[in-house]
C-alpha cells in the first residue's frame, strides 16, 4: 500500500487531564502516515485521484483545536476516525500524537501515543420474522449508513426463508451484506446488538422469533473465539439462508478454519 506522510504538524490546543492544560494549552505534534493507492494519481497527474494533503492538514488542525479530550489516547482514536473519513481513497492511517510539553517534573524529550486504524471488511447476515419484517431490516440499514464507522458495500437480495432450529414460527426475510468498518469486532458486535435491542428484539427462546437478527459471519479472515463472539459464525455452514445470499455477493469469501470458499460450503450443504 502506498503512503502519504504528514510529519510533525504542530498545533497549539487544549487537551489534557489537568486544568492548566485545558485552560492554557500547549503544542502538540501530529504525524499521520495515510495509506492509499497512488497509482492512478501518478499516471493521471490529477489531484482528484489522491488525497489533498493541504486540505487534510487543515482538517487535522481544526479537529485538534475544536475538540478537547483528557487523554491523548482519545485524541488519537477520534482523529484517526476523522482521517479515515476524509476521503474514500484513504484505506488506513498510522497516527502519532506527540505531547512534548506534557507536565512531567522529570527530564524527557517527548510523550506520544501511536495507533494504526484501517477500513476492514466484514460480512453481516440479517433477518426478521416478526411484524413489518422489511421495515425492521431497512431501519437497520439506515442506522448502519448513519454510523460513520461503517460503509455498506454490497447487499444481497432479500428472500423469504423457512425458520431454522425447530421452533414453530413465521417465515423469515433473510439476506447478507458486505461492509467495511474500522470498529474492532467486539465493538461492531455491540453496535449490532444495540440495533437489535432498538428493534424490540427479545431473547427468550433460542432460535425463536425475532424482530431483527444481525450476525457477524466473517471479519476479514480473522478467527475470533471469546465468551461473546465467535467468528467465523459457528453454524454458518449449516444455514442455507446465510450461505446463499453470501454466495450471491461474495462466492469466493474464504472460511479460514474450513479452508473453503462460501461457494464450496454451499455446494457441500446441498450435496448432503
Amino acid at each position: 500500500m502506498d503512503e502519504i506522510v504528514i510529519d510533525n504538524l504542530r498545533v497549539f490546543c487544549n487537551h489534557g487531564v489537568y486544568a492548566e492544560e485545558r485552560s492554557e494549552g500547549q503544542n502538540f505534534f501530529v504525524t499521520a502516515k495515510v495509506f492509499l493507492e497512488t497509482y492512478i494519481a501518478g499516471v493521471t497527474d490529477d489531484l482528484n485521484n489522491t488525497v489533498n494533503y493541504a486540505g487534510l492538514c487543515q482538517v487535522i488542525s481544526d479537529f485538534m483545536q475544536d475538540t478537547q479530550y483528557n487523554l491523548i489516547e482519545a485524541v488519537a482514536e477520534n482523529l484517526a476516525a476523522v482521517i479515515l473519513n476524509f476521503s474514500e481513497i484513504v484505506k488506513g492511517v498510522d497516527l502519532t500524537i506527540s505531547k512534548p510539553e506534557a507536565p512531567i517534573d522529570l527530564p524527557f524529550e517527548n510523550i506520544s501515543v501511536k495507533v494504526f486504524r484501517q477500513w476492514r471488511k466484514a460480512f453481516i447476515s440479517f433477518g426478521s420474522n416478526v411484524g413489518d419484517r422489511m421495515k425492521y431490516i431497512q431501519d437497520a440499514f439506515k442506522k448502519m449508513e448513519d454510523n460513520e464507522a461503517i460503509r455498506i458495500l454490497k447487499t444481497s437480495s432479500i428472500k423469504q426463508t423457512k425458520p431454522y432450529g425447530g421452533v414453530e414460527q413465521d417465515d423469515f426475510l433473510n439476506g447478507c451484506m458486505l461492509i467495511e468498518t474500522y470498529m474492532k469486532p467486539e465493538f461492531l458486535l455491540n453496535f449490532l446488538n444495540q440495533l437489535e435491542l432498538e428493534s424490540g428484539r427479545v431473547r427468550d427462546i433460542k432460535w425463536g422469533p425475532r424482530t431483527l437478527d444481525l450476525d457477524i459471519i466473517f471479519y476479514e479472515e480473522e478467527v475470533i473465539h471469546t465468551d461473546r463472539l465467535i467468528v467465523p459464525h459457528a453454524d454458518m455452514h449449516n444455514r442455507p439462508f446465510v450461505l446463499e445470499p453470501l454466495c450471491e455477493i461474495a462466492p469466493y469469501a474464504y472460511h479460514p478454519i474450513f479452508k473453503k470458499t462460501a461457494r464450496q460450503l454451499l455446494n457441500e450443504y446441498r450435496n448432503r
